[in-house]
Parts: structure tokens; sequence; C-alpha cells
């Protein structure tokens, strides 16, 4: 068996609409269970108070923003140098999510950073590429309304996507790039010194395993219905010509 035998029409969707049930209860689980232990089951930080409780939206938002480019990139590839259809149509389904998790992201930011830095918004590196971020997804999502032709505008939204990729990878690693910035470093590290305390940890890893599995839940509804409306439109088209 070979993993592009899912790259069938066919093959995905009988797939998809298997799993989708499995991966809907799971997301919604672990999404009621980490917000609910890590809003309500936590104690204040010592120096932020209530405001750290942000961090169960936040984090988990500004990784799928990130990593929803990242799969992207990733199907665009696939579809630049194998042509299937799926992945270009997953690629395109993903963005709306994507942005959605930017938004929230730059949202829960602001509200988080305003009582400790004193200020909604900084020019802080890691910010301004994350907000770069933000318009490079709402470009991408522009570029596939504004072509007609289906492969050709993946053909230039996986350019784009290309491009957008440095912007999303700044984000991540921009404050260790640059000294400068008021954003902290990383919330969850591989050295364990940088992480956050245990007590805020695991209820961040629910959340953030709860993030994960509802984007791929909403990814596959989304790419379902786009492989439902390319359909439509082959049908109509038949139709004119008969």
């Amino acid at each position: 068996m070979s993993i592009w035998e899912y790259a069938n029409p066919k093959k995905f969707m009988q797939t998809s609409a298997w799993a989708l049930p499995w991966l809907t209860g799971l997301s919604v689980l672990c999404l009621i269970a980490g917000l609910i232990w890590g809003f309500f089951f936590t104690p204040d930080d010592y120096k932020q108070g209530s405001t750290v409780k942000i961090i169960y939206l936040h984090v988990p938002s500004a990784m799928m923003a990130i990593n929803a480019w990242v799969m992207m990139l990733v199907a665009s590839l696939i579809w630049l140098v194998r042509r299937h259809h799926v992945s270009a149509l997953a690629a395109r389904a993903a963005a709306p999510i994507g942005l959605t998790f930017t938004a929230i992201a730059l949202v829960t930011g602001a509200l988080w950073g305003q009582p400790m830095w004193g200020t909604w918004w900084a020019w802080d590196p890691r910010l301004t590429s994350f907000l770069i971020l933000a318009l490079f997804y709402l470009g991408y999502i522009a570029l596939w309304q504004a072509i007609d032709d289906p492969d050709t505008a993946a053909d230039l939204t996986s350019v784009l996507c290309m491009v957008g990729s440095v912007f999303a990878l700044l984000s991540r690693y921009a404050v260790n790039f640059w000294n400068q910035g008021l954003h902290q470093g990383a919330s969850l590290s591989l050295d364990k010194e940088e992480n956050v305390s245990d007590v805020f940890w695991f209820p961040l890893l629910v959340c953030i395993a709860g993030f994960v599995l509802l984007f791929v839940t909403l990814v596959l509804m989304r790419t379902r219905t786009e492989i439902r409306a390319r359909r439509l439109q082959a049908l109509l088209a038949r139709e004119r010509l008969a």
C-alpha cells in the first residue's frame, strides 16, 4: 500500500469519512478537558496573576498558525511535483483555518501583552513577522479567488506559499534571531529549564493536542467540501457542452 493512494479523491473521501467522527470526538474532548483544566484548576502566576491563563489559547493557536502554513507548503510542493489535485485542494482548505488561528494568536497576544508590557502592540520581531504571515494568508486566499483556472491558481498559490514560508519560519524563531524585543522565549522547549512550570505545562499540552486535532478535523472537512465543489463544477461544465 502506498501513501499516494490517498491522493485519489475517491480513496480520500472514503478514508476521511471514516476518520472524521473519531477526530471530531477527540478534538472536542481534548479542548474541553484542556481549557477547563487550564482556566479553572491551575493557580495564578506569581508575576502575571490570572493573565497567564491566556497561554491556553495563545500558545496553541500561534503554534497552529505556523504549522498550518507548513502543512500548506508540503501540500503545495506535492502538487508542484506530483500534480495530485487533492493536495492542492487540501492546501486551499487549510488557508482560512490557518488565518483564523493567526487572528486568535494576534488578539490573545494583545490581550496578554497589554497588562504585561503596558501596550497592545509593539513592533517586536516575532509580532511583526506574525502580522506579515497573516497578510500572506490573506494574499493566498485572495489569489485562489482571483484566478478562474484551478490548476493555474494552484501553481501560483504554491509559489506564494514557498515565499511566505520565510515569515512562518521567522514567526517561530524570531526571538532566537534577534535578542531585542518584548516577546518572551518559547513556552515549550526541549530544554526543561525554558519550559513553563509543570502545573501549567500539562494542561497546555492537552490544549495543544486539542488544537492539532481540531485543525486536522477542519482541514479534512473543508477538503471534502472542495472536492465536492470541484466535482460539481465538472458536472456543470459537461452539461453546458452537452
